[in-house]
Order: structure tokens, then sequence, then C-alpha cells
């Protein structure tokens, strides 16, 4: 492996070149291949450097985006069959969201009793800082008002995993980080339409309890499915005995609606009832997927450390899309989009560390909400896009802002690593010093 990435990295110098030849003689035969390949070989090689290797799957966004870019039309149909097909679009973010599952237990819920102050200050700055500052930016730049909308979305999303990883890499609160990023998880159905509402009602429609049943199917069923796994692995006899009794009648449901139960229960039923019926579905596929899931973990027990890179490969796969998708529309507003990117990411990390200290919060508690704050969910926002079929326009923000928030957050981690680790030297020297004399 290490050598296929020395290799890479040689390759990428080529490709580089070829790229800088197109480019002069303006030759896209050359360049636009040669960008593809820079971007590729590029994002295996960083892995030969240790400094560097943190950044790799930012790298492979890039990639996405330099594809999706360059060969849009690779990226929209593949045959007869729609990459942008919504319930391929629903299935592969429900994976996403299963792979952040799998990397949350329910021990996380544990740390509210001692943490509660933490989180409810994380809640606070989560819900209203990126929001309301996504309205401002959308005021600023007058984007279209789908796109505005995309904006405001990826602002009212919660945080995701990628906060988790930089909390830890900054060595601050991780137990905070975890079960804030757990509750704002458990909020975003509710507070995620509440602010589209709120912010972007005049910019698109928007159906407060058809969003809401949304982000419950592609946010908490796989998450849920994820958690029931993390139950089996310690349940007790009779915890075993409930689970699959539930399973039991989740499989009846599921049988009779697949024999036409449905039809009936759409003229029985209330139609302003039905998507909670449709739910159960859900729940019901949820309880069976979990169960599946943790059986197979017992054949092969490493599954667990993969489905993290499945995420990512969902996510890559929204931002080719995507970007595919909104081609034009980037070309036209993409360096505004990235340019608000910074702004609003810049205003999280500002806000939520200064407002957590305004609260009494410790330096590392801080870092942590600003962490959290700053890195939104961008998963979440292109799977709610992609429902809405608007991926080429709403979903837009959040293929450019993610990059982004993952370079900087990245950056920032670092550089708190860097400074606590010189407050942990500083406050060992004294006791050196006295052990010494």
């Amino acid at each position: 492996m290490e050598t296929i990435r020395k290799i890479s990295v040689g390759l990428a110098g080529l490709c580089l070149l070829l790229l800088l030849f197109g480019i002069i003689t303006g030759q896209a035969i050359f360049w636009q291949p040669a960008a593809v390949g820079l971007a590729v070989f590029t994002a295996i090689g960083l892995a030969a450097f240790p400094a560097l290797k943190g950044y790799q799957y930012t790298a492979w966004i890039v990639t996405a985006v330099v594809a999706g870019m360059i060969y849009p039309s690779a990226f929209l149909r593949w045959g007869e069959f729609d990459l942008r097909n919504k319930w391929l679009i629903m299935i592969v973010v429900q994976l996403v969201m299963f792979g952040m599952g799998i990397q949350m237990s329910l021990r996380d819920f544990s740390g509210l009793a001692s943490t509660w102050r933490g989180v409810l200050v994380g809640l606070l700055s989560q819900f209203s800082i990126m929001p309301i500052m996504g309205f401002i930016l959308i005021k600023i730049f007058q984007f279209e008002p789908e796109i505005a909308a995309g904006v405001i979305l990826i602002g009212s999303c919660s945080s995701g995993l990628a906060s988790n990883v930089m909390v830890y890499i900054a060595r601050a609160n991780l137990v905070l980080s975890v079960t804030l990023t757990a509750i704002a998880t458990l909020v975003a159905p509710f507070m995620t339409p509440l602010l589209m509402k709120l912010l972007a009602g005049t910019l698109i429609e928007i159906r407060f309890v058809d969003m809401m049943m949304e982000i419950i199917k592609i946010v908490l069923v796989p998450i849920g499915a994820a958690l029931l796994h993390d139950y089996l692995k310690k349940a007790s006899a009779q915890g075993w005995r409930n689970v699959l009794f539930i399973a039991s009648i989740s499989m009846l449901w599921l049988v009779a609606l697949a024999l036409g139960s449905w039809q009936v229960l759409q003229q029985l039923v209330p139609s302003a009832l039905l998507p909670s019926v449709e739910m159960l579905g859900f729940f019901a596929g949820a309880v069976l997927a979990g169960i599946a899931y943790h059986g197979i973990t017992r054949w092969f027990p490493r599954l667990d450390s993969y489905m993290p890179y499945f995420s990512m490969f969902g996510i890559i796969y929204f931002t080719t899309v995507t970007t595919a998708a909104g081609r034009d529309n980037l070309l036209q507003v993409g360096f505004l989009l990235f340019v608000a990117a910074v702004i609003h990411n810049a205003a999280g990390y500002f806000f939520g560390y200064w407002l957590s200290r305004a609260f009494g919060m410790d330096r590392n508690s801080a870092r942590t909400v600003a962490l959290e704050v700053g890195l939104q969910n961008g998963g979440m926002a292109s799977g709610l896009a992609g429902t809405m079929g608007k991926l080429g326009t709403v979903g837009l923000a959040s293929a450019v802002f993610s990059p982004w928030m993952n370079i900087s957050g990245s950056i920032l981690a670092n550089y708190w690593r860097r400074k606590q680790l010189q407050l942990d030297e500083k406050k060992q020297e004294p006791v050196q010093e006295k052990a010494a004399a």
C-alpha cells in the first residue's frame, strides 16, 4: 500500500505537468483528464505524508467536485438510470447516517448528566448562530432563491461526526462533543424544519411536517438501527426476547404492506395520518436492519470499523452528483458560495467559542462547542435537498461548504492541539523542578 501511495505522488506530478500543458495550449483533451487524475492521485498520495494524512478525506471531496465539474454528464445518468433518483438518494443518505450511528453508542447519552450546561449552550449556539448567519449571508450575496435556501438549510442542520473527530484532535472535551452531537441529532427533526420555515419559507415551499418526516426517515431511523446494534452487544436474555418480539411484529407489518395492505390503509386512514402510518414501516425496517447487521458482525467482527468508509463514500457520491447537477450554477456563483462558506464557518467557530466563554465554560469546553457549531452535517443537508428533488440548487451549498469545513476544522483542531500541548508542558515544568529539588 505504501508503494502505491508513493507511485500516486509521482503520477500526480505527471498529471500536473499535463494539466499545465493543456491549459497553456488550450487543449481540453489534455487538461480535463489531467485535472481529474491530479485530484485522484493526490487524494491517494497524501497518505504517504503523515502530516497530510488527515486531509485525505477532504482531498476525495475535492476530487468529487473536480470530476463533477469537468464531466457532469457522467454523474447524472448511467444509461436509463438517474443518479438523482429520490429513492437512491434516500438509501445512500440512510447508509451515511447508519455509518454515523455505528460510531455512536447509548453511552453517549449518559454524558448529559455531567455536561448539561455545555449541551444547552451548544444547542442554543447550534440552532441560532448558524441559521441566522446563513440568513444574513444570503441577504448580502443575493443568491437565487433555491441556492439561498440551501445556505440556510446547511446552517439549520445539526453537527456531524466530523466535529467529534476534530474535538479529539484538538484534545478538547470529547465527552461534551459526543453528547452534544447525539442530542443535536435528536433535536434536528423538529428544529431544522422550524428554522427552514421561518428563514427560508419565502424562498421555497417548506412543508414543516413533510420535512420533519423526511429527517426522521434519513437520520433517526438509520441511527436508531445502529443504536439497536449497540444495545444488542450487551443485551440480557430478557432484552433479546423483547427485541425479537418487536422484530416479529415488524416483520408481520412489512409483509402485510407488501401484500397490499397499504392500498387498504390509504382508503381507511385520514390523509393527514398517512405519513405517520408510513413511518411505522420505516421503523419496522430499522428494527430488522439493526438485528440483521448485528448478526452479520458476529461473522465479520471488524465490520463496524469499515462503516465510516461507507459513510464517506456516500458523502462523496452526494458531492459528485450535486456538483454535476448544479455545474452551471456553480460556474456563476461558485466563488461567492465559497466566500459565504468561509464566513459562515468562521462565524460558527468565533461565536460558538465566545458565547461559551460568556456562559462561564472553560477553554476546552468552549473549543468543543466552537467545533460543534462550526461543523455542520453536510450529508444531512445533501440528503434533504435530494429528497426535495433540488440537489442541483438547494444542495449546492452543502457541496461547497463541506470541503471547506473539513479543511478549516482540521487546521483549527491542530492549532488548538499544539496550544494544549504547550500548556500541558508548562504545567509539568514546575512539577518536574519540584521533583528534582
